[in-house]
C-alpha cells in the first residue's frame, strides 16, 4: 500500500484559497485523509483529539503563528513527533532558526509550485506512492 493512502495530514491556514491549493495538491498524489483548520488554535485542539502524521501550516495567522503551533505540538507527547512543514511568505532568519530549533521538518516559501510541496513532503516521509 502506498504511503499516500495512509498518511493523515492537517492543513492549517487562515486563507481558504491557500488551504484549497494545498489540499488540491495533496489529493493529486493520492493523499485522501486531509483535515484543515483555519488557525493554529483550532489545529492544536484537533491534533490533541486525533493527531495527524503531518501538519502543513502557514506561518502568518491570527491567534497563533505557525511557529507557535509547532512549539505547542512539540510540548505534547501525543504530537511531539509529527511531521511539520511551515509555509511562509517571509522566511526571515529568525523564523527559520526558531523552526529548526523546534525540529521543523521542512519549509516552503510562498508562492510555491505543487511539485515543490510534494518534494517537501517526500523529503520528510520518503516516496508517497508504492512505485516511488
Amino acid at each position: 500500500m502506498s504511503l499516500a493512502k495512509v498518511l493523515k495530514v492537517m492543513v492549517v491556514d487562515d486563507m481558504s484559497i491557500s488551504r484549497g491549493l494545498v489540499t488540491q495538491t495533496l489529493s493529486s498524489v493520492g493523499i485522501q485523509n486531509i483535515r484543515y483548520a483555519e488557525d493554529g488554535r483550532e489545529a492544536l485542539q484537533m491534533m490533541r483529539e486525533d493527531p495527524a502524521h503531518l501538519v502543513i501550516s502557514d506561518y502568518n495567522m491570527p491567534k497563533m503563528t505557525g511557529i507557535d503551533l509547532l512549539y505547542a505540538l512539540r510540548q505534547n507527547p501525543k504530537t511531539q513527533k509529527v511531521g511539520f512543514i511551515l509555509i511562509t511568505g517571509k522566511a526571515t532568519r529568525q523564523i527559520l532558526e526558531e523552526g529548526v530549533h523546534l525540529k521543523m521538518n521542512n519549509y516552503l516559501l510562498k508562492p510555491f509550485e505543487p511539485r515543490q510541496l510534494i518534494k517537501a513532503i517526500q523529503e520528510v516521509f520518503g516516496p508517497l506512492s508504492a512505485a516511488g
